[in-house]
């Protein structure tokens, strides 16, 4: 198995996700060739919690523009949106 620490990359947090948190449901930024079944088993040991469903959406890689003349990409995204059986994630310690 990978480390877990390398399967999720970081929380998203932006106005969507902290309405979805207030439902029970929390969004990673994950690694994009990884499964469900690794995701739920690296939030579990990274945060100590029971997963109880985990969604994966992948968002694709979109191209850049500056002042009208394509610049470059934007890499595609995979997002996890995971619901917690028991416990609680504290995304915002010591803040």
């Amino acid at each position: 198995m990978k480390d877990p620490r390398s399967i999720i990359k970081l929380p998203v947090i932006t106005e969507k996700s902290t309405e979805a948190r207030e439902n029970g449901w929390y969004v990673f930024s994950v690694d994009r060739r990884c499964n469900k079944k690794e995701i739920q088993d690296s939030v579990e040991k990274i945060f100590g919690v029971k997963v109880d469903k985990v969604r994966t959406l992948v968002l694709p890689g979109k191209r850049v523009k500056r002042f009208g003349r394509v610049v470059g990409k934007k890499s595609a995204v995979k997002k996890a949106y995971v619901k917690l059986r028991e416990g609680e994630i504290n995304l915002f310690e010591g803040v």
